[in-house]
């Protein structure tokens, strides 16, 4: 182009400067460890850790079910999740590199550079139908270094988890690629192509069933095709869309099941007295609107990110509050400028529809998510975005004149660009580091996300498992002591919070705070009676607070009551079994004592210890006889118990 240095308009020097930028802002993830729900899809989840061995499993059940290992366990949010593409990518990883995270990481950032490439090409292919070359030129790059810096991307990028989204937005960019290149060169392969790479994005994340209603946008916009022949390429989508509807129908069924009545899977009840209540329809509009704001807001001013939005980060709103009005206007205003100038064909319109369309899924409008709102939610929205904002740069840059911006026009527009691109890619690669792993995470997000139950509770429960290898008993003391401060600051936010008083019954044992270990536990049994994980822990400890009676307080009494509470719960636990023997024998009612070693040697007839004990409970009572015999298969599993034997 006359007048324009050559790197402007040179297609090689853009894609592979879009790669390097997008791929190398998160290079620093790449030594990051799995976190969050890397657990879920991956290290934790039977299938994907199988390798190809697994595939089958990942395409046969709801992706949460190789995690959950149980049925009906995975529908954590009605409607299940079948999302089988990516935990393929990770069990061919897992394959080919065992369980690495830094080949995940590197893979990401990869499939990231990847999108940016596609989202240029496909908009310089639909804007250099216009006018002006130029224009299209700096549309495209514009767009795309805005989208590959925004710091929003991170829980996308440097979270492995995220690549269902990455996937998602990278198929659909391509379907619609090749379904305008098809268009206009008339080959048939590219529509296959565009079929494929549909399906694959639907396979990813459901999301990309938005692109029905994008794609018919995006040839009325910048193509001159009328409208009864825009249905023909949506028709080639619609197909794979079908596909994929009757697959995930065969396998989840229906997804009409109730929206769970826990806080932390269903964010639109609340706890009131000690019920759970629906929000009222307008505390879940307001709430909803509340949160779409807050998008708006994450898009604009990405500075204080987090994981977690969860109850009550995001609180009960009401049409009274201001943010909530602010964010009614704000999207009145979007909707009626794309409707107005919708007939102009104008390509602001088509960004606030692009944004909106692909948001709708994700915003609890039509159907619960199972959340308020996350980051991740607008990986593919922001892209809507990222068009608007490069529109109000060229028409800065063009400002009155009728005819395409000359290069000194675009500088000013270009140094904008610049200095918005440095400061978000600063912000970028200092939180890329954040997702080292879930303690680094978790610590660092409660800075923004005070009011999380989900994430207090968190933070308690990995600096409760953290705890567990620190040597320093004064540190461990510590990490614990706050660990407890968390876990009832989440049961603070959320009263019925069940796995909050789980974990605060852990740290509580740990710190060898019995009573209060117990009154947690007994209350996450009160909340859900058949609660496994707090019916064992609280048999164990009654077994360590009957332990610490008897041989610390030298109190028998009290020994015997907590470990025969224990072995209420947990009677089958050896160790159990054979403190309740010793206690007894300890407080000469020998009866009991043998009773108890005999339950001992039934439980672990190979544990030479328990022979032992039983010989020596019949020896106390004079039944000399029985208690050799006891000796002698003591001694005949480990002989070195005879030395004991002489003492």
């Amino acid at each position: 182009m006359k007048g324009f240095p050559l790197w402007f308009s040179t297609r090689k020097y853009h894609i592979w400067g879009l790669f390097a930028l997008s791929f190398l802002l998160y290079a620093n993830s790449i030594p990051n460890d799995y976190a969050l729900d890397d657990a879920i899809v991956i290290t934790d989840n039977m299938y994907t850790s199988d390798g190809v061995e697994g595939i089958p499993g990942i395409l046969s059940k709801d992706t949460f079910f190789g995690f959950f290992k149980e049925e009906g366990k995975a529908n954590l949010v009605a409607g299940g999740r079948y999302r089988p593409l990516s935990l393929v990518t990770f069990a061919l990883e897992v394959q080919l590199f065992g369980k690495n995270p830094g080949i995940s990481h590197f893979i990401n950032a990869l499939l990231y550079g990847l999108t940016t490439i596609v989202l240029y090409l496909l908009l310089l292919q639909l804007l250099r139908s216009g006018k002006s070359e130029s224009r299209a030129f700096f549309l495209a790059l514009a767009t795309c270094v805005l989208f590959a810096v925004h710091p929003v991307h991170t829980e996308v990028v440097a979270n492995i988890k995220g690549r269902d989204e990455i996937l998602a937005l990278l198929g659909s960019l391509s379907a619609l690629y090749f379904c305008i290149k098809g268009w206009y060169e008339k080959k048939t392969l590219y529509w296959f192509y565009a079929m494929l790479l549909f399906f694959g994005a639907l396979l990813s994340k459901e999301n990309a069933i938005t692109f029905l209603a994008v794609t018919p946008l995006a040839f009325y916009f910048f193509t001159n095709i009328k409208l009864p022949k825009i249905i023909e390429p949506t028709a080639m989508l619609l197909v794979s869309a079908i596909v994929f509807l009757g697959i995930r129908f065969s396998i989840l069924g229906s997804g009409s099941d109730e929206p769970v009545r826990e806080m932390m899977n269903n964010p639109f009840i609340k706890v009131v007295g000690n019920q759970y209540l629906p929000f009222t329809p307008g505390e879940r509009l307001a709430t909803v609107l509340f949160s779409l704001g807050k998008y708006l807001e994450l898009l604009v001013f990405p500075w204080r990110l987090s994981h977690d939005y969860y109850p009550r980060q995001i609180g009960v709103m009401t049409f009274g509050d201001w943010q909530v009005l602010l964010s009614v206007l704000l999207y009145m205003a979007m909707g009626i400028y794309a409707l107005i100038r919708l007939p102009k064909k104008d390509p602001m319109s088509f960004a606030i529809l692009f944004y909106l369309i692909t948001l709708s899924i994700g915003s609890n409008l039509f159907f619960p998510i199972g959340t308020h709102m996350a980051e991740r939610l607008i990986f593919m929205p922001s892209v809507g975005f990222s068009l608007a904002v490069a529109l109000l740069l060229y028409r800065w840059a063009r400002g009155n004149k009728k005819v395409s911006p000359s290069y000194k026009d675009y500088q000013k527009a270009l140094w904008v660009l610049g200095l918005i691109a440095l400061v978000f890619s600063i912000r970028t690669v200092v939180r890329n580091p954040v997702w080292k792993d879930n303690l680094t995470l978790f610590t660092t997000d409660i800075q923004y996300s005070p009011n999380s139950a989900k994430l207090r509770n968190a933070v308690g429960g990995e600096l409760s498992v953290q705890s567990l290898q620190e040597s320093d008993p004064v540190k461990k003391q510590q990490m614990l002591q706050e660990a407890a401060g968390h876990l009832q600051e989440a049961i603070r936010i959320h009263p019925n919070y069940k796995n909050a008083y789980l974990i605060l019954g852990n740290v509580n044992n740990y710190l060898k705070n019995y009573e209060a270990s117990i009154a947690a536990y007994e209350k996450a049994l009160e909340l859900d009676p058949v609660y496994q994980d707090a019916k064992r822990n609280l048999g164990i400890t009654y077994k360590e607070y009957g332990q610490y009676w008897g041989e610390q307080k030298n109190d028998l009494n009290k020994a015997i009551a907590y470990l025969n509470k224990a072995y209420e719960i947990i009677p089958n636990e050896y160790d159990v079994v054979r403190l309740l023997g010793v206690a007894y024998g300890r407080n000469r009612q020998g009866q009991e004592a043998v009773e108890f070693f005999t339950k001992a040697t039934e439980l672990a007839p190979d544990n030479a210890d328990a022979w032992f004990n039983l010989g020596t409970a019949h020896h106390a009572l004079g039944n000399t006889s029985l208690g050799d015999q006891n000796y002698e298969k003591a001694k005949a599993l480990d002989p070195s118990v005879e030395s004991r034997m002489r003492n």
